[in-house]
């Protein structure tokens, strides 16, 4: 067989392609391994990927799944902006979010690859920064109204020259950031990852020829493409809609109301957010490159979940959408926050194909990474600042109850920290963690995952916290008559025993002895309550997920349970 001029070898096809997985893999370890922050060694929260020349992904670590997509536009916009002035030894940096980024804490360390002179590839680590300036530690203030108040942007510069660090760079990013020895431990390890990269795809070269590797990018990417589309063609034609709320955006309450129409039409697939509100004042906008990885997550899903992720499989997809709005914000429109916009556009589209797919998709999720940054002195008065997600519960699906205490649809490969990890790092103590069976989740002949309870004890003298929580009025949706499901929310509970709630807050101060309590909602469930099967009702009893009350009078339950 034949790959346009160059003869097509499967079996060496085969090996080049868990080569560039492992490399990818292997950035991914060097990184975890090399970090200064626990948000990227423990929590994993960054990724990593290789690009042809012109800017196409074809491997990438498992990882934040919305970079997925953003890999790609970050690439080409500096491949517009430097062109043919890369040379080898360059590496790049950006961080701003209307040029294919996020928001500004994730940084995109991007190195271009040369064999014998000619540009092979690139390869790309985007990781977040525990802080990056801004008007609050952690930079990302969720009353924010311009970018401006959420730290450094770099949108496009080169790091290293002939291999050598520029001092003017680090010496900007070191006077901009709250904690300058673990932002550039983070910056070197993230620069260790793609020179690792670099080495490899040169060995590959000297073994099997650029021209080998060229035709093999252009394999996987066509063959995704095929495969991609085969999957969306079994599909109906049709025009698939759903709506959503947002539950405000950090600066006031009140509710924004978005939508998408999905349509197919044989291979193709279009996602059509127009209709959908500007850019809102607070910072849970998205821009552009955010919302296009938020729906590509949703196809990866539909047509492949299981297979490695590359550029191909997305050709098939349009994704339509007004400049200005919620989720194409463009400047200064804060982003801080984007993932809380974004993982809404992904629910949509989820929303929409979920009746046509119910062997794949299921009823709404907690959704919010529920995530509250903790900050102050530590007990030798050093600062520290702690960040972290939560995992909720997600929706039923027709035949299976929702997962319990799984992390949200943007974060992917991810996790809390573990609790010993938090208590030797920060002047924290973890006080509970369990699974929230007291508000439960969504009844349904299969019902909704549960959420969890995580309880931070305030060691320190003087702390504060900011959270922004979505999810907290308008629950997770449940299908075909299942119900929904649970709200997210951040409780303080003071020494004395005061209770506040919150949902999106800027400044929450915190006391000695002090509680924060975060709850993470459950799923939604899927199909009539009634219709649950008895032994899985008994089950829950047992295993105390739901009382003899809520079995009798969600599920219809009668009956007593064997001690």
């Amino acid at each position: 067989m034949m790959a346009g001029r160059h003869p097509f070898d499967p079996v060496t096809q085969e090996i080049i392609e868990g080569k560039l997985l492992a490399t990818v893999d292997e950035m991914g370890i060097v990184m975890a391994r090399t970090s200064m922050s626990p948000v990227i060694y423990e929590v994993l929260d960054f990724a990593c990927g290789l690009l042809t020349a012109k800017g196409e992904l074809v491997a990438q670590m498992n990882g934040i799944t919305l970079f997925t997509g953003t890999f790609g536009r970050q690439v080409k916009t500096l491949i517009d902006r430097f062109g043919s002035d890369l040379v080898d030894g360059d590496v790049l940096l950006t961080n701003d979010p209307y040029a294919g980024g996020t928001h500004a804490c994730d940084f995109a360390i991007v190195k271009p690859i040369f064999v014998d002179g000619i540009l092979l590839a690139f390869a790309i680590n985007v990781a977040h920064y525990i802080d990056v300036g801004g008007s609050v530690p952690g930079s990302l203030a969720p009353n924010a109204t311009s970018v401006f108040q959420e730290g450094l942007r770099l949108p496009g510069v080169r790091i290293m020259r002939n291999d050598i660090l520029s001092d003017d760079i680090l010496h900007i990013i070191a006077e901009n950031v709250r904690m300058p020895e673990t932002a550039l431990g983070d910056l070197t390890a993230q620069i260790a990852t793609v020179r690792v990269a670099a080495r490899r795809m040169q060995e590959f070269a000297a073994k099997y020829g650029a021209p080998t590797l060229i035709a093999a990018f252009d394999h996987i990417l066509n063959v995704s493409e095929k495969l991609s589309r085969e999957a969306i063609a079994a599909l109906p034609d049709g025009v698939y809609r759903a709506t959503d709320i947002i539950d405000g955006d950090g600066v006031t309450d009140d509710p924004i109301a978005v939508q998408v129409a999905v349509t197919i039409e044989g291979d193709q697939i279009t996602a059509d957010f127009t209709g959908c509100p500007p850019a809102v004042a607070g910072p849970i906008n998205c821009a552009r490159g955010a919302l296009e990885s938020a729906v590509r997550t949703i196809l990866k899903a539909l047509v492949a979940p299981q297979s490695p992720s590359n550029e191909g499989w997305f050709r098939p997809l349009t994704v339509i959408a007004p400049a200005g709005t919620v989720f194409t914000a463009e400047k200064p429109s804060p982003t801080g926050w984007y993932y809380e916009g974004s993982v809404h556009a992904s629910e949509l589209v989820w929303k929409a194909l979920a009746k046509l797919v119910p062997d794949r998709f299921s009823a709404g999720s907690y959704s919010s990474l529920c995530v509250a940054y903790i900050s102050g002195d530590d007990r030798s008065g050093r600062p520290f600042i702690h960040i972290e997600p939560q995992h909720g519960g997600w929706g039923a699906s027709a035949e299976r109850d929702g997962a319990n205490a799984l992390i949200s649809l943007t974060d992917g490969d991810t996790y809390n920290y573990s609790v010993e990890v938090i208590e030797a790092r920060f002047p924290l103590l973890v006080r509970r963690y369990a699974l929230n069976v007291e508000d439960g989740a969504g009844a349904g002949r299969r019902r909704g995952g549960f959420g969890i309870i995580r309880e931070y004890e305030i060691l320190g003298e003087k702390a504060s916290a900011y959270c922004s929580f979505g999810r907290t009025r308008t629950k997770p949706w449940g299908m075909d008559g299942g119900h929904e499901g649970t709200a997210n929310g951040l409780q303080v509970m003071s020494s004395e025993g005061h209770v506040d709630q919150y949902g999106r807050a800027a400044h929450i101060p915190l006391e000695s002895g002090d509680v924060v309590r975060i709850v993470t909602g459950g799923g939604g469930g899927w199909g009539d309550p009634s219709a649950r099967d008895r032994d899985l009702i008994e089950t829950d009893l047992k295993n105390g997920f739901i009382s003899m009350e809520a079995a009798t009078s969600l599920y219809g339950y009668r009956g007593r349970i064997a001690e």
